[in-house]
This record gives structure tokens, sequence and C-alpha cells, in this order.
């Protein structure tokens, strides 16, 4: 034991904190999978034991009770009738022995025809008197578990007694045989677990870079002492805007006090310019700010990128030494107001042409004359670039005149190795072309058109290649022809600068069109592409993806709608809302459709199926570790402003509604928020009820046969996930025609109105007689969706039909196995009826199982229904809640074999339960 506890005393003294962790998980993986084994193989020895006493005592009544035992009792050698029925009965029960013997205990019978005629060894007073024995006895044939039961005559005596047993031999085989699979599923579990221990651990180790603890403590030392030994001001703003941290350069350039540390950036008694700019957390690049006699250079950027927390960096730089410059500070202002134009301008929007247009329109005719732009064509269409060629597509163009001899919008140009084009997209770098007069081999793309470039004037260009996360993306070209002078090195600064912007803002509106892509098409895929046959509605539906606009807002969501038929031509309809947007909510939302496809299919109640849903959304939760706060982790559009959503659901506001909206931002796509709504109706044709629950949802709307419109009162669960409070249900009887209308918050809320106005347009849209369920969807959209959608829109409308009476039948049946005959004839003619006679007999023999079960199992009232619909079907009801378990019957079996013949023939079956009890249904398929 010593030598165990050092060994994991040297394990967890692990270097780095990966080890220590994976060590730690290991050990406690062994011990629950021993801890398991031992369980497991304590309950087999007693369910072993229990099986052999049961076994024991039915094979001891079944002989006792046997015909003719008391006639060869009586017979004047009753040893020669009873040994060999005995050891029949012996074999066939898989026991050990079968012993008959009499009152006294003197035996008739044993497996070792010697014991015969003499006393039996156990306890038998019991039984003489008319009970059982049941024990544990060490015998002839060693220790066994034995039963002993009275063989009572006519007239009421104990004639004779029965024993049977098995050894605790043959009892211990039956574990030794399981032992096998339990250490080889243990087995299989540990190693399992051991891999993905190991996985984890990988993943912390690179994430920690296999540092230690005490490492990582002096890692983050150095970086401390570093931040304050820089000769530029850092200052870190919390969410609330307050300052968190300003290193000593910092509070020199700003002169701020010692207690600054904790105050809002308008209390720090800075510049008013530069106090609202850090209040406002505006993204900021080089903006010019008066800080006393100090003229600075501020730079903003927020610290929620990537999944950080809330706030922003602020970082300055001494530009005073500008001011001294003579003749040049006009000229530097002008530049540093365009890199900060830069940063406001480009970029607005995530597409990755009309950034690249806007880099061209910023730079003309402020620093170039013409600008173009070009990009590998794989970057256009949202990919990395592939292959090493200089082929790029011509995106974007702007010049002071448009009579130049640059190629179009639109050309793919394979530029030639001598081009400063191929040159910089080849090695990232920045290639100057001060005088293009000399000819130094630009000209060998096309000689022609450089001598038509050349008659226009133009005679100096710049090729910046548009370089983002280590990637070149494309080239943009920088052209002079009016403005006499050449470029420089400061140009080139400058263009560097320029492009540098942009080809973030390109490389962003690039991942952003690939995620969008990547999410509409997995969307598209888990959404349902047509709806089931059914007759129970009239349907129609409708899905509109969410656009994106200025700024990334946007994008594909996890609205979701879903029609699932149910046993007993009654049909589910299903409308959900995932919070967020993006691959994560429409992968979230295929999981949950997922998941009520699967409680459906056991024909859960809508308030059960909304609780397991509810739980499976808090694992979701629990397994991400996301809370929904509100933090972005995407912000594709490159200006930080965090996440699309915040706290999206409160709890109960003033009239019992959940609140609908909390704080957060409008950007981000990435956003990993595990949120969701959901609305859950059944209804049922035969009886017109609907069933309704919904947790967070915003109610349906019902247009009854008048054309009057009203939504329905649905008490107002929580949303998914959040937990603790339980879903209610409300079951209505609506008239035939009745139209249900279905939706998301993305039909009725929008920045424009308030969200009960929105309510009531809807409400107003569908609130006409006579119309079908698309015309009833058309309208609702064409009154409330914009024309591009901020957030998803799902549209589900439904109008009830109701089951003719020719087309369903039912009888009431006597709990008396003589009443299944006449329910057999009664279907039979029901069949012949409606022209079914083929499967006549297929019925017959399904109800006459299942009538059969409700009357020797259950309790009353028994019900029975036939139903046409698209199928088939069967039902037989009765007011017990214990559910028909199939199971394959052994050969020597002679019952247990009707539901498996019931499988066979029916197309699917299944039970539900209802408040009265269950309902065992079947499916046949209907011809034609």
């Amino acid at each position: 034991m010593a030598g165990f506890v050092s060994r994991m005393r040297s394990m967890l003294s692990a270097r780095t904190v990966a080890r220590q962790v994976f060590f730690l998980q290991v050990a406690i993986v062994v011990l629950l999978v021993v801890a398991a084994m031992v369980a497991l193989v304590l309950q087999s020895r007693s369910d072993s034991e229990r099986e052999a006493r049961n076994r024991s005592l039915a094979v001891a009544q079944t002989f006792a009770s046997s015909p003719g035992i008391e006639d060869a009792l009586a017979s004047p050698d009753p040893s020669a009738v009873l040994q060999p029925r005995a050891e029949r009965a012996r074999a066939g029960s898989d026991v050990s022995f079968v012993v008959v013997m009499t009152p006294e205990g003197v035996r008739y019978t044993h497996p070792d025809p010697e014991q015969i005629g003499r006393q039996y060894i156990g306890t038998i007073g019991p039984a003489v008197a008319g009970g059982i024995v049941s024990e544990t006895v060490s015998g002839t044939l060693g220790p066994s578990i034995r039963a002993v039961v009275p063989v009572v005559g006519q007239n009421g005596d104990v004639i004779a007694l029965v024993a049977a047993g098995v050894t605790n031999e043959q009892v211990s085989g039956v574990l030794e045989d399981q032992l096998p699979l339990l250490f080889g599923t243990a087995a299989g579990a540990l190693a399992l677990t051991t891999a993905g221990t190991a996985l984890v651990s990988r993943r912390l180790m690179r994430q920690t870079h296999g540092l230690g603890p005490a490492e990582m403590t002096r890692m983050y030392d150095h970086h401390d002492a570093v931040l304050h030994a820089v000769r530029e001001g850092v200052l870190i703003l919390d969410g609330e805007r307050r300052l968190v941290l300003a290193n000593d350069e910092a509070r020199r350039l700003l002169d701020l006090a010692p207690d600054a540390t904790g105050r809002a950036a308008l209390d720090l008694g800075i510049d008013p310019d530069m106090a609202e700019l850090m209040d406002s957390g505006r993204p900021a690049a080089d903006e010019v700010h008066v800080a006393g006699d100090r003229l600075l250079a501020v730079n903003q950027r927020l610290t929620d990128r990537d999944g950080g927390p809330p706030g922003s960096v602020v970082t300055l730089r001494d530009t005073t030494e500008l001011q001294a410059l003579t003749g040049r500070a006009d000229i530097a202002r002008e530049r540093l107001r365009l890199v900060y134009d830069a940063g406001v301008r480009i970029g607005t929007t995530l597409d990755v042409v009309r950034t690249a247009q806007e880099l061209a329109d910023l730079a003309v005719p402020r620093f170039a004359d013409f600008v173009t732009v070009d990009l590998a064509d794989p970057v256009v269409l949202g990919e990395e670039p592939a292959g090493k060629g200089a082929d790029m597509r011509r995106v974007a163009f702007r010049g002071i005149r448009d009579d130049s001899p640059l190629y179009e919008t639109g050309s793919l140009i394979s530029f030639v190795p001598s081009t400063p084009q191929a040159a910089g997209f080849g090695t990232g770098k920045v290639v100057v072309e001060a005088d293009m007069t000399t000819l130094s081999g630009w000209q060998e793309q096309d000689p022609a058109n450089a001598r038509r470039l050349l008659s226009y004037g133009i005679h100096s260009m710049i090729a910046a290649p548009l370089r983002a996360r280590g990637v070149i993306l494309g080239v943009a070209t920088f052209w002079r022809a009016e403005k006499p002078e050449p470029f420089d090195e400061e140009d080139q600064s400058l263009a560097e600068e320029l492009v540098a912007r942009a080809a973030m803002s390109v490389d962003n509106a690039r991942r952003y069109t690939r995620e969008h892509t990547m999410a509409v098409t997995l969307q598209r895929s888990l959404l349902p592409r047509g709806l089931p046959r059914q007759t129970a509605v009239d349907l129609a539906h409708r899905y509109l993806p969410a656009q994106a606009g200025a700024g990334g807002v946007g994008g594909v969501g996890g609205d979701w709608f879903d029609v699932i038929p149910l046993p007993g031509a009654r049909i589910a309809l299903v409308v959900g809302d995932v919070v967020g947007h993006g691959l994560h909510a429409a992968a979230t939302m295929g999981r949950l459709r997922t998941a009520v496809h699967n409680f459906a299919n056991l024909d859960l109640p809508p308030d059960e199926l909304l609780w397991h849903l509810d739980e499976l959304v808090a694992r979701i939760d629990e397994d991400e570790g996301t809370h929904g706060n509100g933090n972005g982790e995407g912000d594709e559009d490159g200006d930080g402003d965090g996440g699309r959503h915040g706290d999206a659901y409160g709890g109960p506001d003033g009239d019992g509604e959940w609140g609908r909206h909390g704080a957060g931002g409008d950007a981000g796509t990435v956003a990993q928020i595990t949120g969701a709504t959901c609305l859950y109706a059944i209804y049922d044709p035969g009886s017109r009820i609907c069933t309704l629950a919904r947790a967070g949802h915003l109610g349906p709307v019902l247009v009854r046969p008048d054309g009057t419109a009203e939504y329905l009162q649905i008490p107002g669960g929580p949303p998914l996930g959040l937990g603790g409070l339980p879903f209610e249900t409300v079951e209505l009887e609506l008239p035939e025609g009745s139209t249900l209308v279905l939706y998301t918050d993305g039909l009725v809320e929008d920045r424009g109105r308030d969200i009960d106005e929105g309510l009531e347009l809807l409400r107003r849209a569908v609130a006409h007689p006579g119309r079908t369920p698309e015309e009833t969807c058309r309208a609702a959209l064409g009154c409330l969706s914009p024309g591009r959608p901020r957030d998803d829109v799902a549209v589900l409308v439904a109008r009830t039909r109701v089951l003719d009476a020719d087309r369903t039948v039912a009888w009431e049946v006597r709990p008396d196995p003589s009443a299944v005959g006449p329910v057999r004839a009664e279907a039979a003619r029901t069949l012949e009826g409606w022209g079914l006679h083929e499967e006549a007999f297929v019925t017959e023999l399904i109800l006459s199982e299942l009538v059969t079960n409700a009357i020797r199992y259950g309790t009353g009232p028994i019900r029975v229904r036939l139903i046409r619909d698209r199928v088939l079907i069967c039902e037989v009801s009765d007011g017990s809640s214990t559910a028909p378990h199939l199971r394959r019957a052994a050969e020597s079996d002679e019952g247990g074999r009707g539901l498996f013949l019931v499988a066979q023939f029916a197309e699917r079956w299944g039970t539900r339960y209802t408040p009265q009890g269950k309902v065992i249904w079947t499916e046949q398929a209907i011809p034609g």
C-alpha cells in the first residue's frame, strides 16, 4: 500500500499542469471501474441465486401438480413410474434434481438411483403441513438451493412431497460465464475513458504550452514587467469603462492621479475628447489628441474579440515631435487622418468585394490617382488562396478618370513573375516602382498595354500585398499619373498601413462569407426538406434566414419548425428558436430538432417533452460552459462590437411573460449562447383536441373558421435550459377548419416598432375567413417580414381537419376471453365495408392478440378502435399502465409469441400512455 501511495504521489508531482490533471483523472476512472465491477459481480451472484430459487420452486410445483402423479403414487411400484418422469423433468427444466418422496421423507426418485429408498436430507415439516420449503442444504449432490412442495390428493391430504433444486456449483457456473463479458466491458470502458482523458490532457498541454505552475507564474510576472517597461502608454478599461490598469508610461503621459484605478473614463481628469473616446468604446486607430502640451496618437481596441473579457485597450504614443517638423505637419496630419478614415470607412460590411472597393474609394484622390485591387479567386468565395500562381481577379477600381487603360473590373489576370504584383503576391512584401518609364520588367505583363499606360501619363506605382493572419489574399496597386511626385518610402509606409487595415477587413469578410455559407448549408440540411404525408391538417410553411447587413449583423440563426406524424392519425407541430447566429446556433438547432423527434417517437405529452428538452439544453450549457452573457467571440466585422445577443431571457415580467431581450451587442457571429425557446402542439383529428405547451416561446394565433383571430392563452414556461420551473399544457377543442399560426419572434420583432405592435399586426394579417394555409402564410410574411430580415423567420400554418365518421369505428370489449371472437367478427365486417377484405386476416390476428392481452393482463374498461387513414390503425386501450414486452419465445414455450407476430405483421406498433391507462396501437399499410 505504501508503495502504491508513493507511486501516486510521484505521478501527481509531474512537472506540467496537464500531466497532473491526466494522472488524477486516470486514477479516479480506475477506482470507479473497479467499484462498478465489484458491484456487478455481487449483483450477478444475487440474481443467479434468486433465479435458482424461483426455478426450483416452479419445477417442484409443476411436477407436483402434473396429471397422473396421484395414480403413480398409488401404483405397486411408484419409483418405476416416477423415476423416468422425474429425470425427464430435471433434464428439461435445467435443475440439478427432482425428488419425489413419501410424507416421511423416503425417496421414490433421485438422479442417483442408489439413493432411491433412502431418507431425504433437508427440511420437510412445513411441506407435510401443506406449506412450501425453500432452503440451501448440503445433500447427496453437494450444497444446493432447493424447494419442497406437497402433493395433495383428491381428499385434500398430503400424499407425497416433491423437491427440486439447483446445486451451488451450477449457480456459480452461470456467474463464471458472465465474468469474461464483465471484465471485457470494464477493460473497454477503462480504455475509452483513458483515451478521452488523454485527449483532454493533450488539449490542456497545448493551451498551457507544457508549463508547470511555477513557470506560468514567472511568465505572468515577466509580462507585467514588460507592460510597465515599454515606452508606450497602455490603459485597460473594463466593460463599464472604468480604468482597470495603466502602465507607468500612460500615467506619465496623461498625468493620472495615484488613485485613478477604478475610476470611470470621464472622471480621470484628462482631455474631454480623449475621455469621450475611451467612454464610448469606439475603435480608434492613431487618432491625434491633446494631453496638456503633448500631442498623442491614440489607438483603441475592444478586448472581447476571440472570447476575451468585455472592455477595451487604449495605447498612447507621444507624437509631440511632429509639431517641430517644419513644413511637414499638415502632411502628417493628413496622413494620420487618412489612416483614421481607413479604420472607419474600410470594413463597414462583411462583403469581400465591397471592402476592396472601400479601400480604392478611400485612397483616390488623397493618396493615389488610380487604385486597383486584385484578389485570388478563392478569396472572393470565402476560401483561402490555393496554389502558387499569381492568378488574380480584379474586384475593385477607382480613378480620377474612367478612361484609363488599366484592366477592367472582373478581369482574371495572370501576372507574370517580373511584375510587382506577382512579386508582392509571392513574397508578401510591398514593391515600389518609383519610375515606370525605366521599364524594369513590369511591362512584360502586356507590352502593348504598357505603352498605353505610359502614354496616358501613369508614371509610378506601389504594389502592396493584402496579407492577414499569415495568408496573402491579393494585391492592391496604387498608381500616380497627374501627381508629378513619385512614390517614396513614406508613401510605401502609408500604403502598407492602409493595405494592412484593409487586409484584415477583407479576411474578416472572407471568413464571414465562408462561415455564412457553411451555416446556411448546415441549417438547410437540418431543416425539414419536405412535409410528411398526413391527413390531420393542411400545412404551409416558410423559413427566411437572417441577412447580414452593415457591420455583419445578421446571418443564419437557429429558428426551426417541424411536423411529426404521431400514432392514431395525430400530428405534432413544433416551432423553436435557438439564441444566436452562425454555425453554433445552427448546430444546436439540429441537436434540438433531433431530440424533439426522438421524444415525439416516445409519444410524450407536450409538457413532458419540453421538460426533457429543457434538461438537454441544460446539459449542452454545462458541456460547453456557456451562460449567454452577451459576449461575442467572432466580431468578424473588425470593429470589436462583441456578441450579437445579450442576456436574451431574464425572468417573468409584470404580465407573467418571460422577458424577450436583455443587454448585449449586435455584431459578433460566433457568440456561444445556448438559450432556446420552443412551442409544441399535438392535434388529434378524431377528437378535435389540440394540446399545447410552450417554453419561453410566443403563443400561437388561432384563426377560427369565421375569420376571428386570437392569441391562445398558454402558460408561459421558462426558456429551455433555465430549469427549476414546470411546464403546463392547455387542451382546446378546435372547430373543423380552424387555423393555427406558429411562428418565431423574428416575424414580429423589429427595431422600428414595439413587439406588441408587431403581434397586433400579425393578428390582423391572418384574421380572414376562407383562406388556405398558403394564403395565410403569404399574408403574414407580406405584412410583417422586411426584405432583409435581421433575425431568422420561421412560420408554420396548419388548418385542422376532422376524421370522417365513416373512417373510424370503436367498440367496448367485455373483460372475458369469449369477447375476442365477436370483436374479430366486427372488425372483419368493418374492413369488408371499407373494401379492405385482404387486410382482414392480419387485422383479426393482431386484434385477437392485443385484446387477449388486455383481458388477461390489463384492467377495464377495454376499448377497440379502427381508423382508416393513410394506413390502417388498430388501437386497443385499457385502464392498466403496464406496457407489453416483446420477446422471443423458446422452442419449448407454449406462449410468448403473440407480440412477436404483431410486430412481424404490422408496419409499426407501440404504446402510448393516457391519464386513463394506455393504448397499444399498430399500423398496417393500405394498398394504393
